[in-house]
């Protein structure tokens, strides 16, 4: 969870592919400009569980007319970034863990991958219609082994 002291960033986007790919360069940018280069590992996390996200609300949680929202917060002080993707799709609900997938498949690890890079995810109700699929990515190193 994310204390008092945060940075924070927001857009929306079309729910679209096109809108998917410009969510992944706003939350590169973004991260930049907080401090983190596009190619240190927590601009690549983010831009990553950003793109995965984006890439679920527009396959899944499309609406006809509704954009796809985008809010980044960092917490320097926690050392975490907060992604938070919301789309309008109420009833198609994300699942409580990250499925498991064929590993011949071409599609199903997206949730995986955000699991992986994430320190914790889930999703909310969002008021007054839709959902909030969030994550959060810390900007600390993993400790090393």
């Amino acid at each position: 969870m994310l204390t008092g002291t945060t940075t924070s960033a927001a857009a929306q986007f079309t729910s679209s592919p096109r809108g998917a790919r410009l969510a992944r360069r706003f939350a590169v940018r973004c991260m930049e400009a907080w401090g983190h280069p596009p190619a240190s590992d927590v601009s690549c996390a983010v831009a990553l569980v950003v793109g995965e996200l984006a890439a679920n609300a527009v396959r899944h949680g499309r609406v006809p007319g509704r954009d796809v929202g985008l809010r980044l917060a960092l917490d320097a002080a926690a050392g975490l970034v907060r992604v938070e993707v919301a789309d309008a799709a109420a009833t198609k609900l994300p699942p409580a863990s990250a499925p498991s997938s064929h590993p011949g498949g071409e599609s199903g690890r997206g949730l995986l991958l955000v699991e992986a890079l994430a320190v914790r995810w889930g999703w909310a109700p969002r008021r007054p219609v839709g959902k909030t699929v969030w994550a959060e990515v810390s900007t600390e190193p993993p400790p090393h082994l």
